[in-house]
Formats: structure tokens, sequence, C-alpha cells
């Protein structure tokens, strides 16, 4: 990753400018779930980031090819913030949004140990499959990034215990 938020001198992002037709709305709303997906922190009406690797800008241009098969405009850009204080904000609110969603996968975690062993072993299946996709789009971990981990663990020794085979 090309990013290091601590650092004085901000790093390249790699940003998505677009635009589409309102109607039909469904392009419009699979390209939003998509940028979702990659975990984007949306800088304005159109205009998304991504810390810049061969990864996120492939993933942005895939998106903007989307665009504009749905008769929209599209342009990828590589940038810097003005300031390391600015990619800083821009971290923290990746960061945040990330912690949100550990946070969650912590809670299905725990509900999941009060579940019947079957249904645990889904759910383990479930929130480990939710894992990876979380993962994939942490740019900046937070702390509640740990704390996911720990309860996934819990509730695998559970589903163990339970006389349950689970794949590592």
């Amino acid at each position: 990753m090309v990013v290091d938020a601590g650092a004085d001198r901000p790093g390249e992002w790699v940003l998505l400018s677009y635009r589409m037709p309102r109607e039909p709305s469904t392009p419009r709303i699979a390209v939003w779930r998509r940028l979702k997906r990659c975990g984007v922190v949306q800088l304005g009406d159109g205009l998304v980031a991504l810390p810049a690797d061969a990864r996120t800008r492939e993933q942005l241009e895939w998106v903007a090819e989307e665009v504009t098969e749905a008769a929209g405009t599209a342009g990828v850009w590589l940038a810097r913030p003005a300031s390391a204080a600015q990619e800083r904000a821009l971290a923290q609110e990746m960061s945040d949004a990330r912690a949100a969603e550990y946070t969650a996968l912590t809670e299905a975690a725990g509900a999941a140990l009060a579940l019947g062993p079957g249904e645990r072993l889904r759910a383990l299946r479930r929130l480990r499959a939710q894992w990876r996709e979380l993962t994939r789009r942490d740019f900046f971990p937070p702390a509640e990034r740990d704390t996911a981990a720990a309860a996934l663990r819990e509730l695998a020794d559970a589903a163990q215990r339970a006389g349950q085979e689970v794949a590592p």
C-alpha cells in the first residue's frame, strides 16, 4: 500500500469521478454496491477514493467501465491530498466505517454462541466469509478488528468443543 496515514507526506490515492443517469436506477445501485464492497471513502457527489495500489486502481477501473456501459461517464485519477492532516482524516473515516462493521461482526459471533451446534457452524462459516470480505477493504485496521477476530476464534472453539469439524 502506498499510503502511510502517519507519514508527514501524503501518499497517493486513486479516485473515481462518475455520473450516471437516474433512470434506470438498477445500474446506479449496482455501482454503488460495488463501490461499497471496495471500501471507498466518499469525497463528494460522484467522487470516491481508495489508497492507491495496483488492486485498488484495477477495482475502480472496472467500476468506471460499468458506469460507461450504463450510459454514464467516469474517470479514474491518481492524486495526493494537499496535506498529511487531510489524508489522516480520510484514513480515519475509512477506519471508522470498518470499525462499525467489525463491531457488528463481533455481535453476530456472540449471538451465534447461543445457537444449536448445526446453526452455530453455519453461522461460523457465514461470519468467516464476512470477515474475509471485510478484511479485503480494510486499509486502516481499527482496534475492533482484533476484537472481531477473537470473537470468531471463540465461536470456532465452541463449535469444536461440540465435536464439529471446523476448517481453519
